[in-house]
């Protein structure tokens, strides 16, 4: 298992204490110092069952730099914000687990985490 983290954000830390709380064992990537390739990305979004707009933080000063809120939302596009990801992690919603059965979640409720625990 896998955490995704930026240690500044507060939802970041909760999840990390969950994951703690649940005695499971884990590697936390602190993606904005690693952040993920085009191919991790798509690996993830896969995983996720998103796309990249789903996952996307429009609110971040870069993406309003970019406009992506305009972007359009469509297959054709979807290497474009692939790279924005890529290029700017900051972009990039947080925490995302990656569960060792194969799926993903974004963990911003303490529901998410227990979704990956193993039973």
């Amino acid at each position: 298992m896998e955490i995704w983290i930026n240690p500044r954000c507060s939802k970041c830390r909760s999840a990390v204490e969950d994951l703690d709380a649940a005695g499971v064992e884990y590697t936390v990537r602190r993606y904005l110092d690693e952040p993920p390739t085009s191919a991790e990305l798509e690996d993830v979004l896969a995983r996720l069952n998103l796309e990249p707009w789903d996952i996307t933080r429009l609110d971040e000063p870069a993406a309003k730099e970019l406009g992506m809120k305009q972007w359009p939302r469509e297959a054709a596009e979807r290497g474009r914000w692939i790279s924005a990801l890529a290029g700017q992690p900051i972009l990039i919603q947080r925490p995302i687990i990656t569960a060792d059965d194969g799926h993903a979640v974004v963990a911003r409720t303490p529901e998410a985490v227990r979704s990956v625990l193993p039973e």
